[in-house]
């Protein structure tokens, strides 16, 4: 009998790749998966699956030999709509089970990976037990919700040895990899300025509505979890979770870790020395928010300025994009997002630049899973393209960006002590603090 590492390789040698796999029919796939022996497939279960933890569910889907056996998240009506959602794919629900509690869906022996698509302050938790259990992990950006969890997160791939793929998909998409490819040929001369920017029209917070008893359906004491205890409101739930400090990060960590870790890679930066912010909520005081919607960062390196510029509700970003990352060279400047990548030579410069030819941006998510499966497959963690520990760096400059707004002054950073100077800083924020009985495991 054909064995699953082998299996995996002729699927991925037959279908040639994540392209291929994006084009296969739901019913075809279908057919395949239940023509394959058990041991051939791989189980997976995903844990919060209203937003993007759906979307990486559907992909996964893709590859043939992952079978779906779970799915949880503490709402059940969207445990219900997400079910309905997926027998319209012609997905087999009949072995599928659905869950509330995710600690049931890791008690289960026959299911090898899962998916975590919760709220921020979930991911860690998660994903350090999910480890311990023996679990393969794709886990949504951003890694963690403090500094703290990050490093936890390492440590805890590291002495349980599971495969962990963060969702920064676009470490998948070949234009990204491009692009840093160019610009290791030096032909943009000193870099001395990285622009990251992110102007998101459609991205706004909620009007502010009275708290109120959670919907029917709704376990909202397992939805908070280790945040602090508050009581129901519409305003923090679901999508908008994003825009409080208790849950996440804002517009910094949640589009931030996907823009600022091409802007690392392109430079290959570590950390920066020091960090200053500035913003506020300018456009929409009147909506309901913590986090900035207007904000400006400023990393300082060794040799080249880093700033992050963040704008909820308008679009009209540097270079006439709504979203992307500038290297600043002597002789060009190279922009790069989400759309693709440009060259733009400086008017006097001596020295012409080879300008790259472009190429048609592909499905970064399905190549995600495609690597990830190969990796859970092979078990070479060194072929991830985006590890947990790669995750958790660029987390934690991001982290650092909404430290220094929240801390109102400039930051400096302590690389060998691995913290900032300002002790007060780090007692408040470097760690969070685990409520209603949770505890961040010791690892």
């Amino acid at each position: 009998m054909t064995n699953r590492r082998t299996f995996l390789q002729n699927s991925s040698a037959l279908l040639g790749g994540s392209l291929l796999v994006s084009a296969i029919r739901p019913d075809t796939l279908n057919e395949w998966q239940k023509k394959m022996a058990p041991s051939d497939q791989l189980t997976v279960a995903a844990i919060g699956i209203n937003g993007m933890g759906f979307a990486d569910l559907s992909a996964a889907l893709k590859v043939p030999g992952v079978r779906l056996a779970a799915l949880c998240d503490v709402d059940s009506n969207v445990l219900a709509k997400r079910m309905g959602d997926l027998s319209k794919m012609s997905v087999d629900l009949s072995a599928v089970k659905t869950y509330t509690d995710y600690r049931q869906v890791l008690e289960r022996k026959d299911i090898d990976m899962v998916i975590i698509g919760t709220p921020d302050h979930w991911h860690a938790l998660i994903m350090i037990e999910a480890c311990q259990a023996g679990k393969d992990v794709y886990v949504e950006k951003p890694v963690g919700n403090s500094i703290g969890e990050c490093r936890a997160m390492v440590a805890a791939q590291k002495r349980y040895s599971r495969v962990v793929q963060v969702g920064q998909w676009q470490r998948s998409q070949q234009h990204f990899r491009d692009a840093v490819d160019f610009l290791s040929t030096g032909q943009l001369g000193n870099i001395r300025t990285v622009k990251v920017w992110c102007y998101q029209g459609w991205m706004k917070p909620d009007i502010v509505r009275p708290d109120s008893a959670p919907p029917p359906g709704v376990d909202y004491e397992k939805w908070l979890g280790p945040a602090p205890r508050k009581a129901f409101n519409a305003g923090r739930y679901h999508f908008h979770f994003r825009w409080f400090w208790d849950y996440a990060g804002g517009l910094m960590t949640d589009w931030g870790v996907h823009l600022l870790d091409y802007g690392l890679l392109g430079m290959n930066a570590d950390v920066p020395k020091s960090v200053s912010a500035l913003g506020g909520k300018f456009a929409y005081p009147d909506l309901y928010q913590e986090t900035p919607d207007t904000l400006t960062t400023l990393y300082e390196f060794d040799h080249f300025n880093l700033v992050w510029d963040h704008a909820m509700g308008i679009d009209n970003g540097s270079y006439g994009r709504d979203h992307g990352i500038g290297f600043i060279g002597n002789n060009a400047t190279l922009i790069l997002g989400r759309w693709g990548w440009e060259v733009i030579e400086e008017k006097n410069s001596a020295k012409k630049v080879n300008k790259p030819l472009s190429r048609p941006v592909d499905n970064g998510l399905d190549k995600h899973w495609v690597n990830f499966i190969d990796v859970v497959r092979s078990r070479k963690m060194e072929d991830l393209r985006c590890s947990v520990a790669e995750g958790a760096h660029v987390a934690t400059v991001a982290q650092m960006g909404n430290i220094a707004f929240r801390g109102i002054q400039r930051l400096d950073w302590d690389q060998s002590a691995g913290r900032f100077t300002d002790q007060k800083i780090n007692d408040r924020y470097l760690v969070k603090e685990y409520h209603n009985g949770y505890k961040l495991p010791l690892v």
